[in-house]
């Protein structure tokens, strides 16, 4: 599903360079939930421009549903992301204007397709989601953890392969943050998706089944979360803070 060599991205800040990826090697081959983790300023979420084709390597190739994402020019990044694959944000980027069903149904719209299928696909993905109730409201009535369940049905608009999530919990409570965990881990295990979120939170990332943990830029090592299972069947937050420090210190 998704395949980076040697990836590198450096940014100008004033007259230095900040290299916010150096060499990164990433595999995932099956679907399923997957975070990437790492403090504020590790490259997570530059690793995540790349792979949603946001942005461009410097050099390195990145590859994602059998696409070369690090060679598309514009229009075919605007075009992958809005069919290939889906991007749910922190700031949930819902357009005020529009009912819950038009901003699921915006990726169809951009596209000039509003067919039958599509305004279906939009009520069975609110309904799946617990919102069919909220389907004609606007963002302003809607609470953060329905906006956030909104922008993941339009995530997954063209039944996407892959998903990425930047920090989707960084606005919600504790409460709404768990629904919105548990609900990418559901969407994962029943239609085979691979979902990749990027976060810093110990709890955010024992939902998913393996983590990546970066630091200055690099992958410095993985944490399998079926390991040491607790009694709810995943790894704690606390284990798996514990192990991101070592895996972080050990290459200090």
């Amino acid at each position: 599903m998704i395949n980076c060599h040697d990836v590198n991205k450096s940014f100008k800040v004033g007259d230095r360079s900040v290299h916010a990826l150096r060499g990164i090697d990433l595999s995932i081959v099956d679907p399923g939930f997957y975070a990437i983790m790492g403090r504020s300023g590790s490259g997570k979420s530059t690793l995540l421009h790349m792979l949603s084709a946001m942005d461009r390597p410097d050099s390195g190739t990145v590859e994602v549903s059998g696409h070369s994402v690090h060679s598309m020019s514009e229009s075919e990044a605007t075009m992958f992301r809005r069919k290939e694959i889906g991007v749910i944000f922190q700031a949930f980027n819902l357009i005020p204007t529009m009912t819950a069903a038009e901003n699921v149904q915006l990726p169809g719209l951009l596209a000039g397709d509003l067919s039958k299928n599509i305004l279906n696909r939009s009520h069975e993905l609110l309904e799946m989601l617990g919102l069919e109730d909220r389907s004609t409201h606007r963002p302003e009535a809607l609470s953060g953890g329905e906006q956030q369940r909104v922008a993941i049905a339009r995530a997954l608009l063209y039944k996407p392969k892959v998903v990425f999530a930047d920090e989707p919990t960084g606005n919600l409570d504790t409460s709404a943050s768990k629904m919105v965990w548990s609900l990418l881990k559901e969407v994962a295990a029943e239609q085979s998706v691979t979902v990749v979120m990027v976060t810093h939170e110990p709890e955010a990332a024992s939902y998913c089944e393996r983590i990546f943990v970066m630091g200055d830029g690099k992958i410095v090592g993985t944490i399998d979360t079926n390991e040491n299972k607790d009694a709810e069947g995943g790894m704690d937050a606390g284990t798996i803070a514990t192990r991101t420090q070592h895996l972080l210190g050990a290459t200090q």
